[in-house]
């Protein structure tokens, strides 16, 4: 199956449900009041973690979710239906940003875990809503209000629970293949894992764990060199590590260095990573040069405290042994406690201050997130709701902020897609 760990997806939240603008009409109720409903709430975008789920190729296909709107509001004060909430499914360990600022939206980790991504709009006020003492009779209702719109990057962290690191072509693929079902290619060549494999290891009853044979790490992938980030972004949620090495040393390189250099390389990118329990596995022990090199090896398991385990993947040898000591690992595996300051929590941005400003043609340009909300609201087209806005815009001040840049009558005022004529 093709792996698909990063991917970029389109949301907009249902629009609310225009209100009513209506009178009673009933025999024998001369000058029935207002009785204008009010619309519906626009659909909610959801993200809810499904367990039949656990790649994104999906999206690759499916990247624009759009949710309902929301019902008009009815005659004698019938409130319109709200959309059905939209649920888009993700696999476990999907992380949701946004893709203009990179701001973290949710992580969901849990089977089940719910969460709205973008909320629907509210739905406008029927003009029954508008009645006071002083306008008993109002004829305007309000529009509904728009839906949220977001465009989102989805980044997939695998949930193995143990990892296997190590540079290219030391072995992992093979490694994974003999103790377990998956089947990676395997070549002679750097990076034939370019995405990473999953394997189940059963040592019997009760004693099975996920495996992460992960594309290989080489120097400088901290700074998102080579595999870089989209390696060690799968290595955070494994618990145990099995750092596998090239005893023969026929690449060329020192398996000494290796072992620093990629330990080097997770401590630059997260402490926490760097501090997981590690287990070396010396692969490629069928070959005569290793012999050598395993004893240097020895003396650096044993410097670092940490246990060492000669195998090969080619014949087999040893690889029982490291299996079962690292399912004994994580059954003593405590979980670390989570960093506060890495934990980011969604919450609505705060509706800023009303800014003007000037477009190339000279021209004055309002906005602020309350009034373009406002804007979107009204029925520019009734009298009475011209009116409302004209007082409400009184009220924030925007009138004065203009003169004091200097509107002069005549001019060209803009409010997102609604251009007009100032006047005194």
């Amino acid at each position: 199956m093709q792996f698909i760990d990063r991917t970029k997806v389109t949301v907009k939240a249902g629009d609310g449900g225009h209100g009513k603008s209506a009178f009673r009409r009933e025999k024998f109720v001369p000058k029935g009041g207002p009785s204008g409903g009010d619309g519906g709430r626009g659909a909610d975008i959801i993200f809810v973690v499904d367990n039949n789920m656990n790649t994104l190729l999906d999206f690759r296909f499916h990247h624009k979710f759009v949710g309902k709107n929301g019902e008009k509001g009815e005659i004698k004060n019938c409130y319109g239906h709200a959309g059905e909430p939209c649920y888009v499914k993700v696999p476990q360990g999907t992380i949701i940003k946004d893709e203009a600022t990179g701001e973290v939206l949710a992580d969901l980790t849990e089977i089940g875990q719910e969460v709205v991504i973008a909320k629907g709009g509210r739905g406008g006020r029927g003009n029954a809503k508008f009645s006071t003492s002083a306008n008993r009779a109002p004829t305007f209702a309000e529009f509904g209000e728009p839906g949220e719109a977001k465009n989102l990057l989805l980044e997939l962290k695998l949930l193995a629970d143990v990892g296997l690191v190590g540079y290219p072509s030391v072995g992992k693929s093979s490694i994974i293949s003999m103790v377990s079902a998956a089947r990676p290619e395997i070549a002679d060549y750097h990076f034939t894992t370019i995405t990473p494999v999953l394997g189940v290891v059963s040592l019997g009853e009760e004693h099975s764990f996920v495996m992460a044979d992960i594309p290989g790490l080489i120097e400088g992938a901290a700074e998102g060199v080579g595999l870089g980030h989209d390696f060690l972004r799968h290595v955070e949620r494994t618990k145990v590590i099995i750092h596998v090495l090239d005893a023969s040393g026929i690449e060329g390189r020192d398996p000494v260095e290796d072992y620093h250099k990629i330990n080097h390389e997770l401590k630059k990118y997260s402490e926490r990573i760097a501090k997981r329990p590690q287990v070396i596995a010396a692969n490629k022990m069928d070959l005569p040069e290793a012999r050598e090199n395993y004893e240097k090896l020895q003396k650096l398991a044993q410097a670092e405290g940490v246990k060492i385990f000669p195998v090969s993947a080619a014949t087999n040898d040893g690889l029982q042994a490291l299996m079962e000591c690292v399912s004994q690992m994580l059954d003593e595996y405590i979980e670390e406690p989570e960093v506060i300051e890495e934990v980011k929590i969604y919450e609505p941005a705060i509706e800023e201050d009303i800014t003007i400003s000037r477009n190339m043609s000279g021209e004055f340009v309002v906005s602020g997130k309350a009034l373009e909300k406002l804007v979107a609201m009204t029925n520019f087209n009734n009298d009475e709701a011209l009116r409302r806005f004209q007082y409400i815009w009184r009220v924030k001040g925007i009138e004065q902020k203009l003169k004091e840049r200097g509107v002069k009558q005549g001019d060209t005022v803009h409010i997102m897609d609604m251009e007009f004529e100032y006047k005194e």
